[in-house]
């Protein structure tokens, strides 16, 4: 690990606002925060720029960026407490285990933002808005709540809208090219220094925001805890 990695780790580990794989969070959010206000979720927050953003422009709401690289939360958390926003904290785990952390309906709103697309074939599985994501967020977020997608990846974003039709999701706003049409504005104008960069190379910008089905995502093939693996093995004289 380097050195400027190093101290980044060691500051952290004395942030208020930074829960390091913390135990017995589910429910008990409203404690930390010292309110009842609603959580809003920045997964895969990198930087925390879209988590202080927000918590920038609505202090009745909290925010907790979600990510496994601490030295990146970092950069986030320290602008948050030199800013006083105590609306704002950070969670250092892996997405994968969100719902060790989150009660259910403890979750108000999710926002997914220039998350890494995972274009190699057979890496579709690790996109946050893959089926047994959606899944998950289920057993977190309140009846209602709304999942908000903004990246400059079209196969991100074809995948998504795909998935939202498969699954029985509601679009709320689907925005093919936010800058494009004059409308990046409010949370949407926030700018992450990823998009910052593809906004340099006049990359598209998408969005499309929706809400979960009432009723629960299948989980299909081998992400079934309840499959048998027999399911999984060719039927004879199969290729």
């Amino acid at each position: 690990m380097g050195h400027k990695k190093l101290i980044k780790f060691q500051a952290i580990d004395t942030f208020k606002n930074v829960l390091q794989y913390p135990e017995g969070m589910p429910n008990k959010w409203k404690e930390h925060f010292k309110n009842d206000n609603p959580i809003t979720l920045e997964l895969a927050c990198g930087k925390g720029e879209y988590s202080v953003g927000l918590g920038r422009q609505h202090r009745d709401r909290n925010f907790i960026g979600v990510d496994i690289k601490g030295n990146r939360i970092h950069n986030g958390a320290k602008i948050a407490l030199t800013e006083g926003l105590d609306n704002v904290a950070f969670l250092r785990t892996h997405i994968g285990q969100i719902t060790n952390y989150f009660g259910k309906g403890e979750v108000a709103e999710i926002w997914i933002v220039f998350s890494d697309p995972f274009l190699k074939k057979g890496k579709e599985k690790n996109r946050l808005t893959h089926f047994r994501f959606l899944h998950q967020y289920q057993q977190i977020m309140k009846a209602g709540g709304i999942i908000h997608l903004k990246t400059d990846s079209p196969v991100l974003y074809e995948f998504t809208l795909e998935t939202i039709a498969e699954t029985g999701c509601t679009i709320i706003e689907n925005i093919a090219d936010i800058y494009g049409k004059g409308l990046a504005t409010g949370p949407l104008a926030i700018q992450t220094f990823y998009e910052k960069m593809h906004l340099e190379d006049k990359r598209t910008i998408y969005y499309v925001s929706f809400r979960l089905p009432e009723t629960e995502i299948e989980l299909k093939g081998r992400f079934n805890p309840n499959k048998d693996e027999a399911d999984d093995e060719p039927a004879a004289g199969g290729a």
